[in-house]
């Protein structure tokens, strides 16, 4: 692909910029939002069960405690001392699995594990505590954004996305390396050293035949993710706040799941939760392409201010903001167990 063809690809279609860029505006209202509150981090009172309210470092394990154990897949989670018995933990799960360090963003080490091979590769690369999860073979992977006002008996979903993974067609002559050339989405966003990737380039799929390139539903490693917020109906909002009303302490942030199809999950059915972000998560319908940048940030400003609503609501119901001093410790921790990530 030409290199200008790219170059006016991540300038002008914003949903391929570099996240600070994009939240450098937002940046400018969550300041006023601190100022109106007083606080910093008042962010951490709206879903006062998960620590830092989700925004950032909260460990995976915690968050599925919270949750309904059949509304989520088999989860083990390994920490240092259990290493030397993880092929026996392994064996709760069975293989593909998915492994993922515990306390993880953007899709950073998540890996789609086939057999003990290739975790016994995973495991030295990961110096941190991480999870074993069942794979999910549902066919559809949705983001479905949820809030809900502690005061108010309903809540609503605001945002449905659904993943479109990268993957390529075969014309029975090209490797799949050549056919993802002329894709600006794997250009700019596959990593081509990662070894599941660097296995599939040189193979020659067969005239039509489609071939996974990625199998992890971020969208900062090739994902396209489609605005479906429409589907967000009568009985699928129900099922969503079912669901929501059975975490305690949640309030506000997105369910990334899979599904057998949206009428299922409209009874709540077929289904598993992948996982659960808290204020951290994004309305992710605006990486829809095409979607407008200025109502982008309408989307995403609206929902901070519902954000810091909900937690005035649960400080006035006894909930405390977290102190600024411990505020900073804790984005310090966040910046230091990051680095040890950062090859991953």
């Amino acid at each position: 692909m030409h290199k200008r063809k790219l170059r006016k690809a991540r300038l002008f279609q914003w949903e391929f910029w570099p996240f600070y860029v994009f939240y450098l505006p937002v940046m400018v209202y969550y300041v006023l939002l601190s100022a109106w509150h007083r606080s910093f981090f008042y962010f951490t009172a709206t879903n006062p069960s998960i620590d830092f309210g989700g925004m950032t470092g909260e460990r995976k394990s915690k968050i599925y405690e919270l949750m309904p154990s059949w509304s989520y897949p088999k989860t083990v989670l390994i920490e240092e001392a259990d290493r030397s018995c993880i092929e026996e933990r392994a064996r709760e799960i069975g293989f593909p699995m998915v492994a993922k360090p515990d306390i993880g963003e953007r899709g950073r080490g998540v890996e789609v594990i086939q057999d003990i091979g290739a975790l016994r590769a995973y495991m030295p690369k990961t110096p941190v505590p991480f999870l074993l999860q069942e794979w999910v073979s549902y066919p559809l992977e949705l983001g479905v954004f949820y809030m809900r006002m502690p005061n108010e008996s309903r809540g609503v979903i605001t945002s449905i996305v659904m993943k479109g993974f990268l993957s390529v067609t075969g014309d029975g002559t090209s490797t799949v390396e050549e056919l993802l050339r002329d894709n600006v989405r794997a250009q700019l966003q596959l990593d081509f050293a990662n070894p599941s990737v660097l296995a599939l380039l040189p193979r020659v799929p067969k005239k039509g035949e489609e071939v996974l390139v990625q199998p992890i539903g971020n969208h900062c490693r090739g994902t396209m993710f489609l605005d479906v917020t429409h589907e967000a109906d009568e009985r699928l909002t129900e099922a969503i706040d079912r669901l929501a009303k059975e975490i305690d302490g949640f309030y506000y942030g997105r369910f990334d799941l899979r599904c057998t199809s949206l009428e299922q999950l409209r009874q709540l059915e077929g289904f598993k939760v992948v996982e659960l972000n808290g204020v951290g998560a994004e309305p992710a319908h605006i990486y829809h392409p095409g979607f407008s940048l200025l109502r982008a940030y309408g989307i995403v400003l609206w929902h901070f201010h519902q954000m810091a609503k909900i937690a005035r609501i649960n400080k006035k119901a006894g909930t405390p903001y977290l102190a600024f001093r411990k505020g900073v410790k804790k984005m310090s921790d966040i910046r230091s167990y990051n680095r040890r990530l950062q090859h991953l």
